[in-house]
């Protein structure tokens, strides 16, 4: 048996439909267990809205049960913050990917 991902590599809207799916939960539930509208949500699963904010991630995740790292939005935030702070690697980085 194939195992699950710990990650999703999927867009945000993807990912949070699959969860929502996976967790049977609809729209409405989503709403009530995060404090968020359900047509909020809708838009975030149709990709009309942009990715929110770290802090409404953390809001998702723990309603659908996963962790922030989870959403690949996320960790990229995460490795930017952190690139933001060492200039040096950056450009390290990019000499070794420029080829």
């Amino acid at each position: 048996m194939a195992r699950k991902r710990r990650f999703s590599n999927e867009p945000f809207g993807t990912t949070i439909q699959a969860l929502m799916i996976e967790r049977k939960t609809t729209y409405r539930s989503l709403a009530d267990r995060t404090g968020l509208s359900a047509g909020y949500l809708n838009h975030l699963v149709h990709g009309n809205r942009p990715v929110p904010s770290n802090e409404v991630i953390a809001t998702l995740s723990k309603a659908l049960r996963v962790e922030p790292e989870h959403f690949r939005e996320y960790r990229i935030r995460v490795i930017t913050q952190r690139l933001e702070a060492m200039p040096d690697l950056v450009d390290r980085l990019y000499k070794r990917i420029r080829g």
